[in-house]
């Protein structure tokens, strides 16, 4: 399940991309078919080995096409262990809510995105986000869970700070936010509530068969109830005299 729409966002065979907060590796994978040099990066070490086994298992099934290359490792989004402008691409998603020092984290990726070069960033939206807090505390007053909502003007606003030019914004998973709400509702750890595993069982219906009818729901749900925000940007050359005395 893609948070990021590649239609949007451009990824050509041979960009070097970096997934910063991978997670379980979902964007790392789909730029890994469409042939990049990707890099998935997360701090969390039992998440970056079994991304690492995906990767390993996509490549025997031939599922990369030839000059594509994946790397998983360990690493900190405040202190990235690359150089400068070593990136065509970097993607974010679903991890600035969680870390306190989020212009911190921008300027890194900034630091290490070429001129040019496209950035992704996604954090649950305003709105949806805003129902689960009401509901229950467990849901974001945990070590490492949530601790902001962004509202779109303020991530916007922070992405040109840190010197990126947003060039298009959209919303994602809409079916999503209900099975949330049921979650938050019903106990955030409790999988047993027949509300919880009916939806379930509907999200995992809709994810692997992909049927007409709830793609359609969702497109048009997305404007009003989308789980995710979506925000896309570049990183602008410096002008010439800029990038000359650098």
């Amino acid at each position: 399940m893609l948070t990021v729409d590649f239609t949007r966002f451009p990824l050509a065979p041979g960009d070097r991309v970096l997934d910063l907060g991978c997670g379980g590796g979902r964007h790392a994978f789909e730029c890994y078919r469409r042939g990049a040099q990707v890099v998935a990066l997360d701090q969390n070490g039992e998440e970056i080995r079994e991304v690492a086994k995906w990767f390993a298992a996509m490549k025997e099934a031939g599922e990369a096409p030839a000059g594509a290359s994946a790397t998983a490792m360990e690493g900190d989004a405040l202190n990235l262990p690359f150089p400068d402008e070593s990136f065509d691409v970097v993607i974010i998603s679903e991890v600035m809510e969680h870390i306190p020092d989020d212009k911190g984290v921008l300027a890194e990726m900034v630091r290490v995105l070429k001129p040019g070069g496209r950035i992704a960033i996604t954090v649950p939206r305003y709105g949806p986000e805003k129902v689960c807090w009401a509901l229950s505390d467990e849901y974001h007053e945990v070590e490492g869970g949530h601790i902001r909502i962004y509202k779109a003007d303020e991530l916007l606003g922070k992405m040109r700070q840190a010197g990126l030019k947003p060039y298009g914004t959209h919303h994602a998973h809409a079916l999503h936010a209900p099975y949330w709400w049921l979650k938050c509702a019903f106990g955030v750890d409790n999988d047993k509530a027949l509300p919880v595993r009916a939806y379930h069982k509907l999200l995992v219906w809709d994810i692997m068969k992909k049927p007409a009818v709830t793609r359609v729901a969702e497109q048009l749900l997305n404007p009003v109830v989308g789980k995710s925000f979506v925000a896309y940007a570049t990183k602008p050359h410096l002008p010439k005299v800029e990038a000359d005395a650098k």
